[in-house]
């Protein structure tokens, strides 16, 4: 199992990751306190450190022969994730880590909701142009009246999630393949006060693509999407929120969603590459 060490008490600087051919199992009592988390890619790992780790690494491949170091890279923790961790503002939500303590009062009296997030070396911090979007569209579908349930496929942080909870819905399932990404997900979660409403799963995103929900939100991979828009029960959804394609493959999904008795809400386009859709299904 991939535990990554707690980050919201310790704002670390650099990045020390070791990439490897293979899952390392349960190999991780070789790492101390420097080790951040394992992400699992396919046969693939990227080993995270806060510190050079080049001895606890070799003392893994002598156990797990089967293991090979491809590569070690030394970044900076704002290179890994593009950016700073910045407080930002998207709609009526205001998103800060938990190293910047915010003033809670000018948040109530804006009426701001408050999200705290910790990305770790997890991808997500909201930054991005589908994320910020889906949180758009997010608080635009709660705007339609009151959602009971809600499913966040390929949840990463958590943040879309968090967001839906806390503007109300009492039901919430958080989906991702990756174990560090739930693991990050389910810390964030913690820290909002939200361990209540919302349920993080390690779980591939096929296997709920019938489950009845409200709303589905669905920021991933391309052929997952597809195979959502053919599920059984695609169409006995409120809302859904699409996100994370590319041109052609917004292109192919309009003409799919055309096909059937859906509204489209609101679509989102940046650079004339990301596209996110808000649709209610008639």
């Amino acid at each position: 199992m991939n535990h990554p060490q707690p980050l919201a008490d310790t704002l670390f600087t650099e990045l020390y990751i070791y990439y490897l051919k293979g899952r390392i199992g349960q190999s991780e009592r070789f790492f101390g306190n420097t080790f951040l988390g394992n992400w699992e890619e396919d046969d693939f790992s990227f080993l995270f450190f806060s510190s050079p780790s080049s001895e606890e690494v070799e003392k893994l491949l002598q156990v797990q022969p089967e293991l090979t170091l491809l590569d070690q890279y030394q970044m900076s923790y704002e290179q890994w994730l593009g950016g700073s961790l910045e407080p930002f503002q998207v709609g009526q939500f205001y998103i800060h880590p938990p190293w910047i303590v915010t003033d809670k009062r000018k948040h109530a009296h804006n009426e701001f909701i408050d999200i705290v997030l910790d990305p770790g070396v997890v991808f997500g911090t909201g930054r991005h142009a589908t994320t910020a979007d889906c949180l758009e569209a997010i608080e635009l579908a709660f705007s339609y009246g009151r959602i009971e349930s809600v499913i966040d496929l390929g949840t990463g942080t958590g943040l879309l999630a968090i967001a839906s909870a806390r503007l109300g819905c009492k039901s919430v399932l958080a989906v991702d393949l990756n174990y560090l990404a739930v693991k990050t997900a389910e810390k964030n979660i913690r820290s909002n006060g939200a361990d209540d409403k919302i349920l993080p799963i390690r779980s591939s995103a096929e296997y709920f693509l019938d489950n009845d929900t409200d709303l589905v939100i669905a920021n991933i991979h391309y052929d997952v999407m597809r195979r959502l828009l053919s599920s059984k029960r695609f169409l006995g959804r409120r809302f859904f929120i699409l996100s994370g394609l590319m041109r052609n493959q917004a292109r192919d999904v309009a003409s799919k969603l055309f096909s059937y008795q859906v509204n489209i809400l609101k679509k989102w386009e940046h650079d004339g590459i990301w596209h996110t859709f808000l649709g209610k299904v008639c």
